[in-house]
C-alpha cells in the first residue's frame, strides 16, 4: 500500500474498525456501573471491588507488551479471532465466581485476551493504512472504544436491573462471541500484510523504542490518561449512589450517557491532528478534563453530570491522538510499539484503581479527583516531548 495517499472505502472500514473495537472492549468498564451492586455482593470494600474489577488492566498490560514482542510472529487475523472466541470463556465463568479472589482472576484472564485482540487491530492499522488514512483509521478504534463505554454500562446496569448479577455476564459472552464473527467476516476481505523484517530482536526493538524521547513520553502519558479515567469514572458510581444524589441502580446507568459527546469527538480527533498538530490536540483535550475535575465536586447531579463528560471527552480524545502519534512515531516494529504502549496505558489503569481506590476509601472523593488531576498535569507534562522524527513526515 501506498503509505501517502488515501485509500478507498475507508468510511466502510471506520465502521467495521469502530464496531470491532466495540465488541473487543465492551467487558473492559461495563462492569463499572454495577460496581455498588457488586459490592454488596460480595460483601466487601469500594477499593477492593474497585481494584478486582480494573484487574482486567493487569491481563491487558501483560498481553499487551507480550504480543508487541511477538508481533512479527503471529497472523493478524487469527490472532483477534482465536482472542474474541476465548473471551466468553473467562466472561461466562463471572456469573458464577463464588468469592473475590476467583472474580479478580477472572477478570485478569479477560483482559488477557481483550488486549490480544487490541494489540493486534492496533498494530494491523498501522501496517494496513496510508499516512493519510491512519489519524482517522485511530480515532474510529478508539471511538469504538468509546461507545462500549457507554452502551456496555448502560445495558450492563439494564440488564442487572432485570435479570440479575449472572444474566449480564451470559449477556457478554455473546457479545465476545459476536465480535469473533466479525473478525471472521471483514478482516479476510482485507488484503494481507506483508511482514517487515525486524532487525534483532523484539526485545531489543522495545528498547530501541524506550531510547526515543517521544516515544517514552507518549508511553507516559498513556498511562496517565488511563490512570485518570478510572480513577474518575469506576469512583464516581459510589458518589452517585450515596446522599446526597442517591442514584438507583438504573439511574445510574442512564447518567453513562455522558459518554454520547466523546463518540462524536473522538472521531474529530484525526483530523484536530492533522489540522493542529499532536501536541496542541493533546493539551487541549487534557484542559478539557481538567476543567471538569471542580464540577465533580459538585453536590448538585447537573454539575456532576457536566464535569463526567467533561473528564470523557478529554481523556478519549488525547488517548486518540496519543495512540496514532505513536503509530505514526515508531519508524518500523510498530507491533513492539503498539503494545508496549498499551501496556504503559493498561498499568496505569490498574495503578489508578489501587492508588485512587485507597484515596477515596481513606482520604474521600476529594484527594481522589486531585489525585485525578495530578495525572492530568503530568500528562501534559510529557506532552512537550512529543516530536515526530522527520523520517516519519
Amino acid at each position: 500500500m501506498d503509505m501517502h495517499s488515501r485509500s478507498p472505502g475507508m468510511v466502510l472500514r471506520s465502521l467495521v474498525i469502530g464496531l470491532t473495537a466495540f465488541l473487543t472492549v465492551v467487558d473492559l468498564f461495563a462492569t463499572q456501573a454495577i460496581l455498588p451492586s457488586l459490592t454488596r455482593h460480595y460483601n466487601v470494600t469500594p477499593a477492593a471491588m474497585g481494584f478486582a474489577v480494573n484487574a482486567s488492566t493487569m491481563g491487558m498490560a501483560i498481553a499487551g507488551l507480550v504480543i508487541g514482542l511477538l508481533s512479527r510472529h503471529i497472523d493478524r487475523r487469527l490472532g483477534i479471532l482465536l482472542s474474541l472466541a476465548f473471551l466468553a470463556i473467562p466472561t461466562t465463568l463471572l456469573a458464577i465466581a463464588p468469592d473475590l479472589t476467583v472474580f479478580t482472576i477472572l477478570r485478569v484472564t479477560q483482559g488477557l485476551c481483550m488486549a490480544s485482540a487490541f494489540a493486534l487491530t492496533l498494530a494491523y492499522l498501522g501496517e494496513q493504512c496510508s499516512a493519510i488514512d491512519a489519524g482517522g483509521a485511530f480515532a474510529a478504534y478508539i471511538t469504538g472504544n468509546v461507545a462500549s463505554n457507554l452502551i456496555g454500562r448502560l445495558v450492563s446496569a439494564g440488564v442487572v436491573d432485570t435479570f440479575g448479577l449472572a444474566s449480564n455476564f451470559y449477556f457478554f459472552a455473546a457479545l465476545n462471541l459476536a465480535g469473533a464473527v466479525l473478525v471472521y467476516f471483514t478482516i479476510q476481505r482485507v488484503q494481507p500484510m506483508h511482514a517487515m523484517p525486524m532487525a534483532g530482536s523484539p526485545f531489543a526493538a522495545m528498547l530501541a523504542h524506550w531510547g526515543s524521547p517521544a516515544l517514552r513520553a507518549a508511553f507516559g502519558i498513556g498511562f496517565c490518561i488511563l490512570f485518570a479515567f478510572i480513577g474518575t469514572f469506576t469512583y464516581v458510581s459510589f458518589v452517585l449512589v450515596r446522599p446526597p444524589l442517591s442514584l438507583g441502580r438504573m439511574e445510574l446507568g442512564l447518567i453513562y450517557f455522558v459518554f454520547l459527546p466523546s463518540i462524536v469527538t473522538t472521531l474529530m480527533a484525526g483530523a484536530a491532528v492533522n489540522r493542529f498538530g499532536t501536541r496542541p490536540a493533546i493539551w487541549g483535550a487534557l484542559a478539557v478534563a481538567a476543567l471538569g475535575l471542580p464540577l465533580l465536586l459538585s453536590s448538585h447531579l447537573a454539575a456532576v453530570v457536566a464535569g463526567m463528560v467533561l473528564v470523557g471527552v478529554g481523556t478519549f480524545f488525547a488517548q486518540a491522538a496519543a495512540t496514532g502519534f505513536v503509530g505514526r512515531a515508531a519508524l518500523d516494529n510498530r507491533g513492539v510499539a503498539s503494545g508496549t504502549y498499551l501496556a504503559c496505558y493498561f498499568l496505569g489503569g490498574l495503578a489508578g484503581s489501587a492508588i485512587l481506590g485507597q484515596l477515596f476509601d481513606r482520604l474521600g472523593w476529594t484527594a481522589c479527583v486531585a489525585g485525578v488531576g495530578a495525572a492530568l498535569l503530568t500528562a501534559g507534562m510529557l506532552t512537550t516531548r512529543l516530536r515526530l522524527p522527520p523520517e516519519s513526515s
